[in-house]
């Protein structure tokens, strides 16, 4: 892995830019509603003490919904550590994803960065809409196995009005630009079939899913979901970062939040009020071990006091590996984000994004068509993940106990031989999508006449039905999806109902309680379930 190293990090931070932005001043952005605008408030404004029905931890992705959702009836306090996205632009444009940025976490970022113990790199969303503000926008609904699995006794009818609500706001058909339908065409030509046109379902197949971000390029993410909410009865307080949760025995009754002044307040509920996780799957269970719920020699080594001992809190994390290649255009096309999935029966996934290349092109390779110093090379990045991940990780909090860094996790990619035979079988199911007649044109002639592709980083390997030098090609590029989860199972640190078991007035509802990782995207489902 180290020889790749080096590339895989340059690659990894061209994706980013791609997902993310650089800084800019605060300002609205045209055709963005921001209604949601006249119920939040910086923390350093807030009373140091208030109470109210529902307090929810992370305004996020599915904090926003459940927010919105509670407040028709009930009075809520929605916290949310980052700021309001208003103060990056950038996150509201699709164009702005194309702009390349400073990596380095300074605080000031929507996102924050982290490195698993295996090295990966990885963000975490950090500001209000969470990670609906700084992903790639693809929207597409669960899959059968999910619903199957998550061990929730679904009303399915409720799940169908769920995503109806979110889509009526959000989510718009995209408008294929030439590198989206060029991909699609590959995936067809690949065997990736049927044609399922346009659909928000997991379909086995090559479809065009929804999209967040509308045919002018503008981004509607889960903050503007708060525009259906009651601003009455919610309260959106942004800069706010959660130290714990507060208890009187095992029921939790506040919390504690520190403000960008780093002021404490705290907010209690009301009698039959209920205290909501939805701060993700690195936050939530971070959470609860700094307020004191988890395994207790975990809790002890740390001197924090223990409230309960939960030895499932922080384990059975996963996140989905991403296997794929990179390959240097030999002409300009429109940079784009992914609009486009194909499905395989394993719910096996592929994507690709376009983007303007940073990298010279190597001088050995004449570009198509001719005068390449009149275009700029295009970048073309192909992803492939599974839904259901066998490999199992854990997460734990570092020595300074500091809420805003980090905590330790480790995913162990491919630890589970399960997981690197299915990512034999994507790889070797791209290698099919290579040799379609759409991708032939995007081949180069080198000097002595050969045509190929100009991959970026290890190309895929030349005999894809040896075993080995694929699960080896599978090792040495593994990078993430951004779709890890776990942490709070349902099951194991809540019920059916998202109550954290053994406690009182304590949910956790986000990707923490998931155990497999819904369809291409798990945005849509978050949503859904936040309402």
């Amino acid at each position: 892995m180290e020889n790749y190293s080096k590339a895989n990090i340059l690659i990894l931070n061209l994706i980013i830019s791609i997902f993310q932005l650089q800084v800019h001043s605060s300002h609205a952005i045209p055709n963005q509603d921001v209604s949601y605008m006249k119920f939040v408030h910086n923390a350093t404004d807030l009373p140091r003490k208030e109470e109210f029905d529902y307090i929810i931890i992370g305004g996020g992705t599915a904090g926003c919904p459940l927010a919105t959702t509670l407040s028709s009836k009930f009075s809520v306090l929605l916290l949310e550590r980052g700021s309001d996205p208003n103060k990056y632009p950038s996150v509201l444009n699709e164009q702005g994803l194309l702009k390349a940025f400073d990596t380095e976490d300074d605080g000031k970022t929507p996102f924050q960065h982290f490195v698993s113990e295996d090295g990966v790199e990885n963000i975490r969303g950090r500001v209000l809409g969470g990670g609906s503000m700084v992903n790639a926008g693809f929207y597409s609904r669960a899959h059968k196995e999910f619903f199957e699995s998550a061990g929730v006794d679904w009303d399915m009818e409720l799940v169908e009005k769920a995503y109806e609500w979110v889509e009526e706001s959000v989510v718009s058909q995209p408008i294929l630009k030439d590198w989206q339908s060029a991909f699609r065409s590959a995936l067809l030509e690949g065997g990736i079939v049927p044609d399922n046109g346009f659909d928000l379902r997991h379909l086995v197949g090559t479809k065009t899913g929804g999209s967040i971000i509308d045919d002018k390029g503008n981004r509607h993410g889960a903050v503007e979901l708060l525009n259906k909410a009651d601003p009455k009865n919610l309260k959106v307080a942004i800069e706010a970062t959660v130290r714990r949760i507060l208890f009187s025995d095992l029921s939790a009754n506040g919390v504690s939040y520190l403000d960008s002044k780093g002021k404490l307040h705290t907010a209690f509920i009301h009698e039959k009020g209920e205290i909501f996780l939805s701060a993700g799957a690195i936050g939530s269970p971070q959470l609860l071990l700094l307020s004191g719920i988890g395994p207790k020699s975990h809790l002890s080594s740390l001197k924090l006091p223990v409230v309960l001992h939960q030895p499932h809190v922080g384990q059975s994390m996963t996140d989905n590996p991403r296997f794929g290649t990179n390959i240097i255009l030999p002409f300009q096309v429109v940079p784009t984000s992914g609009k486009v999935v194909g499905i395989l029966q394993d719910n096996i996934y592929f994507q690709s994004i376009a983007s303007p290349s940073p990298f010279l092109v190597p001088p050995t390779f004449s570009l198509l068509p001719p005068h390449p110093t009149s275009i700029n090379p295009t970048l073309a990045i192909f992803f492939g993940k599974f839904s259901e991940v066998h490999s199992k990780g854990s997460l734990k909090l570092n020595s300074s106990i500091d809420v805003k860094k980090s905590p330790i996790v480790q995913f162990n990619y491919y630890s589970h031989p399960d997981d690197l035979a299915r990512c034999v079988k994507g790889v070797r199911k791209l290698g099919d999508v290579f040799k379609t007649p759409t991708l032939e044109k995007i081949k180069t002639q080198n000097l002595k006449g050969n045509k190929g592709f100009m991959f970026l980083g290890l190309p895929l390997p030349g005999n894809l039905w040896n075993d080995s030098a694929v699960e080896e090609y599978c090792k040495k590029t593994v990078a993430t999806y951004w779709h890890y989860h776990g942490g709070c199972l349902v099951g194991k640190v809540v019920d059916g109902n998202y109550k954290v078991i053994e406690t009182e007035n304590l949910r956790v509802v986000d990707g923490s309680t998931f155990s497999v990782s819904p369809g291409t995207n798990p945005m849509a489902t978050l949503m859904m379930l936040g309402r």
